[in-house]
């Protein structure tokens, strides 16, 4: 089954409101005809209304980077799903490294995020990836099984296929190094393996990103793998056109 190659673009916690509109007034022209490929930007929540604004009409959609999976309540600091349809975000990304690592995330409150938003209508994007040091004592598929099952425990087969996982491997996010082709191909194939054992005829839809010092001159090779259906790119997306290069590897 053909999957739709996904470009996302995580900007972290990088560009004002001011700066984001820069941004977005560069990339527009240039992914204007970027047919059979979606392309999504992750942006801090101060400029999600602005940039949802700005992208209406296009193929851009707007993602936001977390969000507490009870509807409301009494967790200062923290933004809820309906927060974020109200305001037109297509998605959000969950788990990702930097919020395991950072902010104490769990595979537990990811088992409870993805549902939630599913309910809402937002589409997630689950992150998992093992260290280096993971990688190094041979617990790559170990640390891959445990993230992949514990979030997608709570979900029914039909809204696994609306999940897109992200691999990352955490040694190669920002940090210059990238994982070869050849590596990244079998986290993937991994990743789709374990979907396939919740639900095996969602696995065949669902799409298995890579993220990790993704570039216009490594995209090509990257995407052209059998398992890996696009990118989630950090550092390379904060620039248009250098983010519009890694979308028209695709091609």
């Amino acid at each position: 089954m053909s999957r739709t190659p996904f470009i996302a673009g995580n900007w972290k916690m990088h560009k004002t409101v001011q700066e984001a509109e820069e941004f977005i007034s560069g990339l527009l022209p240039k992914v204007y005809a970027a047919d059979g490929v979606d392309v999504a930007i992750c942006v801090p929540f101060t400029a999600l209304q602005a940039m949802v604004d700005s992208t209406r009409g296009s193929r851009v959609e707007v993602f936001a980077q977390n969000m507490h999976e009870a509807d409301a309540g009494a967790f200062t600091g923290e933004v809820s799903a309906p927060m974020l349809t109200e305001l037109d975000v297509h998605g959000v990304v969950l788990g990702h490294s930097e919020r395991r690592q950072f902010f104490g995330e769990t595979d537990k409150a990811l088992a409870k995020k993805l549902p939630a938003a599913l309910a809402a209508g937002l589409k997630p994007i689950l992150c998992v990836g093992e260290t280096e040091e993971e990688r190094d004592a041979g617990d790559t598929q170990r640390k891959l099984r445990h993230q992949v099952q514990e979030g997608l425990h709570d979900l029914t087969p039909a809204q696994v296929a609306e999940v897109t996982i992200a691999y990352e491997p955490i040694w190669a996010i920002g940090t210059g190094k990238t994982a070869t082709p050849e590596i990244a191909q079998d986290a993937c194939s991994f990743v789709r393996a374990l979907v396939r054992d919740k639900a095996p005829e969602a696995a065949e839809v669902v799409r298995v990103l890579y993220g990790g010092s993704v570039k216009g001159s490594n995209a090509k090779e990257l995407l052209g793998q059998e398992d890996i259906d696009g990118a989630l790119v950090g550092g390379a997306s904060l620039d248009p056109a250098g983010f519009a290069e890694i979308i028209d590897a695709v091609k």
